[in-house]
This record gives structure tokens, sequence and C-alpha cells, in this order.
């Protein structure tokens, strides 16, 4: 991973994340690239939209948009304090996810990171939308969502959650490969599953992903299915203590189900496990 986009709101957890991101990549030659997008429906600094004056308020944002994403720079320069690491800035008027899916493409970006919460979000929502929009969008690179103020600690065990509806091959796997490399981890497969006995289709998905998994450390886990898929987040990170958890974005997939329901933060222990959102195939 050579190239990383960093989304940032300027609020402490979307720091959180950047941080978060120096540190797993911290024995990898990476350029982190900084951005922010403003518009005219950007509140600013806790004031309300006004409704004369758009262009003079643009240029309001903008100024400072450039100041502060500057300052953010300055300031990860000083607390990551690696050789290896570059750090660029990049601040545009309009939509988040659209300016995201262009840098995509244009700057060769490996990983997008994002905090889940930003100064707009409440405090007990577990994804924040503009994670899940660009989730939802961009399917062609990993997503790295990092929750609340979190220190960050080397992931030892990490858990790829699926239902096995979908095959999963070698590439699809890569970032999540990739990233447990970094320290090792060893990778917990999760199947939520609604019968004891895998399909004819998940059996041979399973197979695959066992044959993708074979040169890194990893076991199967079973948990049932249950009506609310919140509690199928809440069984397996209690059980597996695991310090990420990684799903492939796939239509009509668990992942969607879950970001469809009006899943609530009431639990300490979501407070501190990283989300990995793969790109499904292609």
């Amino acid at each position: 991973m050579k190239n990383i986009l960093v989304a940032t709101d300027f609020s402490n957890n979307a720091y959180c994340a950047l941080f978060y991101a120096t540190k797993l990549l911290a024995s990898q030659s990476c350029t982190f690239h900084l951005l922010n997008t403003y518009s005219e429906l950007t509140i600013s600094s806790g004031k309300t939209l006004p409704v004369l004056g758009i262009k003079k308020y643009l240029k309001q944002l903008e100024t400072e948009s450039l100041e502060k994403i500057t300052h953010i720079k300055h300031k990860i320069v000083l607390d990551n304090e690696n050789p290896l690491h570059t750090f660029k800035t990049i601040s545009l008027k309009g939509d988040l996810v659209d300016i995201i899916e262009q840098k995509v493409k244009e700057l060769s970006i490996d990983l997008i990171t994002m905090g889940n919460k930003g100064l707009t979000e409440t405090a007990d929502i577990f994804f924040g939308s503009n994670t899940i929009k660009v989730a939802n969008n961009i399917k062609e690179c990993p997503l790295l969502a990092i929750p609340g103020e979190m220190d960050f600690h080397p992931p030892k065990e990490i858990a790829f959650v699926t239902d096995l509806r979908k095959n999963c091959d070698q590439k699809t796997l890569t970032p999540l490969l990739y990233i447990s490399s970094l320290s090792k981890a060893s990778i917990r497969v999760v199947h939520v599953h609604e019968q004891h006995i895998l399909n004819t289709t998940q059996e041979a998905n399973r197979k695959q992903l066992a044959e993708a998994l074979s040169s890194q450390g990893h076991s199967f886990q079973w948990i049932r299915n249950f009506d609310d898929k919140a509690k199928v987040i809440d069984v397996f990170l209690e059980k597996l203590k695991v310090d990420m958890y990684a799903m492939v974005h796939e239509k009509r997939s668990l992942f969607e189900k879950l970001t469809r329901e009006p899943i609530v933060k009431d639990l300490s222990m979501y407070s501190d496990i990283p989300f990995l959102i793969l790109p499904p195939l292609a």
C-alpha cells in the first residue's frame, strides 16, 4: 500500500483515523493524501448556513479548509516522526464521495481511511453516514473505518465475517492479508449461518476461502444468525476479542443488512474495533 487517502472533517475522530493509519503502516514507505471537502451545505464552526452571500461564505470555507488541513499536516508530521511517510493535502469544493472517487483513480489510492463519527455525528451512531456513503459508492478500493478516539494497538486477531454466499478469492482478500502481515495477525473467519449444513455453493466458497488463507494463520468460527444482525457483531467481538474485523461489500450481503439496520452503538466494545471494508469481486 503506497497511497493512502485520509478524509478529514477536522474532528478528533478523523485525526485518530489518520494517526491509526500511520501507526498501522509504520514499517511501510507510503504517501498519505489528506482530504477535506466543503460545499454550500457545509456548516462552518457551528454556525448556521447563511441565506445570502454564498460566494463570500464559500470563500470563507475555502480559507478555513486550507488553514486547517495545513495545520493537520504539520501536526501529524510532528506526532508521527516517520521518515518513510510523506503527507500531502487536498482541499476541494464539492461532494465528498465524488471527490474521493476521482482521487482514488487519479492518485492510484490503495486504501481509504476515515473516522466513523464526525463533527455532526451523534455519539451513539455505529457507522458514520459519510463512511457508509463512501463504502457504498467506492467499490474498487478498501476502506478502513476507525471508531471514536482510540489508542493504536497492532492488530493480532482479525475477524473476517462472511455468510459464504459469495466466492472470495485471493484478489479480494489481498488488503486483509496485507494488513494482517504487518503485525503477523491471525485471521478468524466468522461464518454467520442460518442453517447448520452448508449448501453446495457455500461449501465451495468455504474451500476457496481456506485455500486463499492457506499461507496465513487462520481458523473458522461458526455463529448462528440472528434477526437482529447487530447481535452477530456483539457475539463475535465479545467471544474472539478481535482487534479489527473485515467484511466484503457485496450486494444483498450481510454487510448491506447490517448497514441498513438502525444499529445503535450501545456497547463499549464497539468503541475500539477498526472495521475494514473490502471491495467486491469485479
